[in-house]
């Protein structure tokens, strides 16, 4: 009976030791994510290129890739 109870309470605090965790996870994704949308960055047409985007210098923004949007300089 009582290696019951204290498996039990050894259960319960890997499981909510593993939600805080993910929780934890959760959080920094998710400010990661804000900071990434944040303020736009600038990018020069060679970083526009190795991103998979082409440079629009007519309109100073890379287009398609991982700077889509974003201003070239």
């Amino acid at each position: 009976m009582r290696i019951r109870r204290i498996l039990a309470a050894v259960i319960a605090t890997a499981a909510l030791t593993g939600l805080g965790l993910t929780g934890a996870a959760t959080a920094t994704a998710a400010t990661a994510t804000a900071t990434a949308q944040g303020a736009p960055s600038v990018v020069t047409p060679s970083e526009c290129r190795q991103g998979g985007g082409m440079p629009d210098l007519a309109d100073n923004l890379c287009k398609g890739g991982t700077h889509e949007g974003e201003q070239v300089d």
